[in-house]
């Protein structure tokens, strides 16, 4: 674990090609196809992500960025704090409880994700190099769909192929809006098939947990993420890092942001060595 206290030295250089770039939103695109939005009015309602891109360019990343809320509020967004930075970032929305059961969120996280493989050719992008992050309950989305690879298998996508997962504050127990609607006392922690840290392995994409101060966040929500990044250390996962937001509570995704593209870019500059 790295407690991190000084975050100037992860200042990211923004590069000339990056800044002089065009970038265009197109908003509310159905991540579903024409039937199943045809079958679920709420689908058809909720289930649309937004997408901020480079234009006129070439192989661009991508970040997708799925928003917080418990599973039962928040909206898509495009945080500010990513643009401009030769990125496509994806906002995604996806069903709230208590209209869906909180487990289909990860359904919804699994398509907007397959969406952005099987498009993001069509503006630019490479989809070789699409990202996976989000806040709180968009961090534990985040690394529901990254490492149980059911989820992206129905959607004929290999979860490996993620390059990189970057959570802030997720949960890795099973999510608590999940254990309320089976009952489960708040405070009662629970591993299951709906917790990330259910399932690790050694072969998931590189992972970089990111948390507030574990004195300010929310309760237990560090020492979740820092079982989770022991975890997936021992069963032999080679890419794992946890940092510690030092001062920062739950809230802590302005702090975090450079983090997050200090991590795409180290990403990229290694798969680029590769080639």
């Amino acid at each position: 674990m790295k407690k991190i206290t000084v975050l100037l030295c992860f200042f990211i250089g923004v590069s000339a090609f990056a800044q002089k770039a065009e970038y265009e939103t197109k908003t509310n695109i159905q991540y579903y196809n024409a039937a199943t939005n045809k079958s679920d009015s709420y689908i058809n309602e909720r289930c649309v992500l937004d997408i901020y891109y480079p234009k006129n360019t070439k192989n661009f990343a991508t970040i997708i960025w799925f928003h917080g809320g418990g599973l039962t509020g928040g909206s898509k967004e495009i945080p500010e704090a990513l643009k401009n930075k030769g990125f496509a970032i994806i906002g995604v929305n996806y069903r709230l409880s208590p209209k869906a059961k909180a487990a289909r969120a990860i359904d919804d996280a699994a398509a907007a994700v397959a969406w952005a493989f099987n498009n993001i050719i069509n503006y630019g992008g490479d989809n070789s190099s699409i990202f996976v992050s989000g806040h709180s309950a968009g961090g534990y989305l985040a690394s529901m769909i990254g490492l149980d690879k059911k989820y992206l298998q129905k959607e004929g996508i290999d979860a490996n192929k993620i390059a990189g997962l970057i959570p802030f504050s997720g949960q890795c127990i099973t999510h608590f809006e999940i254990r309320r609607e089976n009952g489960i006392p708040e405070k009662q922690p629970t591993i299951d098939e709906f917790a990330p840290l259910f399932h690790v392995r050694a072969d998931a994409p590189p992972l970089l947990l990111i948390t507030g101060d574990r004195e300010l966040e929310m309760l237990g929500r560090y020492e979740e993420n820092a079982y989770m990044a022991r975890m997936m250390k021992l069963v032999g996962h080679k890419e794992t890092k946890l940092y510690e937001l030092d001062g920062y509570g739950h809230g802590m995704t302005e702090p975090a942001f450079p983090l997050l593209v200090n991590e795409i870019n180290r990403i990229l500059k290694e798969k680029q060595i590769k080639k």
